[in-house]
């Protein structure tokens, strides 16, 4: 399978240099990039861009937003018709940092000690980043030329929702298999899908709090009601249905209940004067990856307003659903598609042969916690595989760091998959 002489100068090159690998690391985390409050990418991925086009690579660079543009560098391949072709994708923001947390090291200075390097990013994800990056100039060293296409993918907003991998697979960039380099502890990894919505109830009518007597008294005379109170109602059905999810739905790879329906922040009424004549609830949403979004939103409608119908008043007042949306900053809201792993594949006999070969261990298959961008690949009919370093337990942690052994090792897996792959021909 391998041209061993190749490939043992690659890994031999990676020892080599970690130290550089390192430096990239601490180069990438030394931009601040938290998101929130985002709009704060453009240094990073100019800084990328140029690394790149150092590479010989053809680099494509847009705004998503203001100030957050991705970045896309292509290295051709000899033969790209005949050969496969390979996306690697990370996103270059990071979880925000709270002036009241207490950092051993600053956030964004990473610092190497005792085997491990520690930062804001290193985890989720620069350190998987620095991966992709070096494993490129790595096979720029040695001069060589894949067969297939290799598409690097440094992409914003992943941490609120705002896609910029989306964005990535509209501007048309595709490729017969994409792996994220995101959190995994460099297990190969599908994942559920994720949702958020809100829901609103709304009076028509406005109430003086003189009045409640009116509303909740016999003989009041008034149809009336407070949309908290109401509110209460549909938060109780959410809770009735998510139960009866954990009892009746399941998927291979996930513990019991992961299908769960978090009410995360509820805002409503205007003044302690008034009756509140509107309360809205923003719900986050956990799915299986054999469901879908659209699926998932007409159960919890469908129950609600089946609860609603059993209340009088908002027999006559159902509440009304806004689902998704493109950014948690921009319109409070966001969509993971959610996708699965095929263990019987190409791309994932191939991952798991190389690991072994490479530390005489066997690579897990899992599922993920949490999410990521890769459900958005896989929406645009691309095979995905979320495969990075980093423990998710470190991941938006204080103090969050990454073990050095587990960076090199994923970085020489990662080239020599690289490598293998897009020498391959296409099936």
């Amino acid at each position: 399978m391998f041209k061993l002489s190749v490939i043992e100068e690659l890994l031999a090159h990676v020892d080599k240099n970690k130290e550089e690998l390192l430096a990239l690391v601490q180069t990438l985390v030394a931009y601040p990039t938290p998101s929130p409050p985002a709009r704060n990418t453009a240094d990073a991925q100019q800084y990328i861009r140029t690394y790149c086009e150092k590479l010989d690579c053809n680099v494509d660079m847009w705004d998503v937003y203001p100030n957050d543009p991705n970045v896309v560098a292509i290295l051709k391949g000899t033969y790209s018709e005949s050969y496969r072709s390979l996306i690697l994708n990370g996103h270059i923001d990071v979880a925000a940092v709270d002036e009241s947390e207490e950092w051993k090291t600053p956030p964004f200075e990473a610092t190497v000690n005792q085997g491990v390097i520690r930062g804001r990013g290193v985890a989720d994800m620069k350190g998987g980043l620095a991966a992709c990056l070096f494993a490129m100039k790595t096979l720029h060293a040695f001069n060589i030329q894949l067969p297939g296409d290799l598409i690097f993918q440094s992409v914003v907003g992943e941490e609120v929702g705002e896609a910029g991998t989306k964005s990535c697979c509209e501007r048309g960039y595709t490729a017969d298999l994409a792996i994220v380099s995101d959190t995994s502890h460099c297990e190969i990894q599908g994942q559920g899908g994720v949702i958020t919505g809100w829901i609103t109830v709304k009076s028509p009518v406005t109430f003086h709090d003189g009045t409640r007597r009116n509303l909740i008294h016999a003989g009041g005379g008034e149809f009336g009601a407070s949309a908290i109170e109401k509110m209460m109602k549909l938060i109780q059905g959410l809770q009735e249905l998510e139960r009866h999810w954990a009892v009746t739905k399941s998927s291979p790879g996930f513990p019991p209940g992961m299908n769960t329906i978090n009410p995360a922040f509820i805002e409503g009424g205007r003044h302690p004067a008034f009756i509140a004549d509107e309360c809205k609830l923003w719900i986050t949403i956990h799915y299986y990856p054999h469901e879908s979004y659209e699926e998932i939103v007409r159960e919890v409608e469908e129950h609600l307003l089946h609860v609603a119908k059993a209340d009088p008043w908002m027999r006559e007042h159902p509440p009304s659903f806004s689902w998704g949306g493109t950014s948690m900053i921009e319109d409070k809201g966001e969509i993971f598609p959610a996708f699965q792993i095929d263990e019987q594949s190409d791309a994932v006999q191939l991952l798991k042969k190389i690991h072994y070969h490479l530390t005489g261990e066997e690579v897990k298959t899992s599922m993920s916690q949490t999410v990521t961008d890769g459900g958005w690949l896989a929406e645009a009919g691309i095979p995905t595989l979320l495969f990075g370093p980093g423990k998710l337990e470190d991941a938006h942690s204080v103090n969050e760091e990454l073990e050095i052994a587990e960076l090199v090792q994923y970085t020489k897996t990662l080239l020599t998959f690289i490598y293998e792959w897009c020498h391959l021909r296409k099936a």
